[in-house]
């Protein structure tokens, strides 16, 4: 990880987890295989995106609302290493993201999102627990 990148990585790093957003046959595929590729925008943007808890819902909301059969990973970012990095993404924010494939022991929980409810309010739910 680069200095410049470095500093930007919130202070509180090492205490927090972060999440992702995907597809339940994105995930059970990526069990299958070992790890976690990235979906089709990842793979487009170079990198798999992931959302601190004070950005997953809205995160929800912009991309995932109206899909079904979602998973939420929680992942422990300290295991992801120098391929994890914070950068500035929607309105400035710091977002992070995970340069290479995701392992699966970085995952240190999948939560599906419950049918029949928003997404973001289903996400919203989940963080709660």
């Amino acid at each position: 990880m680069s200095t410049a990148t470095a500093a930007l990585r919130p202070r509180s790093y090492a205490l927090r987890v972060i999440y992702k957003l995907l597809a339940a046959a994105e995930w059970d595929e990526a069990k299958t295989l070992g790890r976690y590729a990235g979906s089709a925008v990842d793979h487009q943007d170079g990198f798999i995106h992931l959302s601190g808890g004070e950005q997953v819902v809205e995160t929800a909301a912009r991309y995932f609302a109206g899909q079904s059969a979602l998973v939420m990973l929680t992942v422990d970012p300290t295991r992801l290493g120098a391929g994890l990095r914070w950068e500035p993404s929607r309105g400035g924010a710091l977002f992070p993201h995970h340069y290479g494939p995701l392992p699966l022991d970085a995952v240190v929980a999948e939560q599906p999102v419950p049918a029949g409810v928003a997404v973001p309010e289903a996400i919203a739910a989940l963080l709660k627990r």
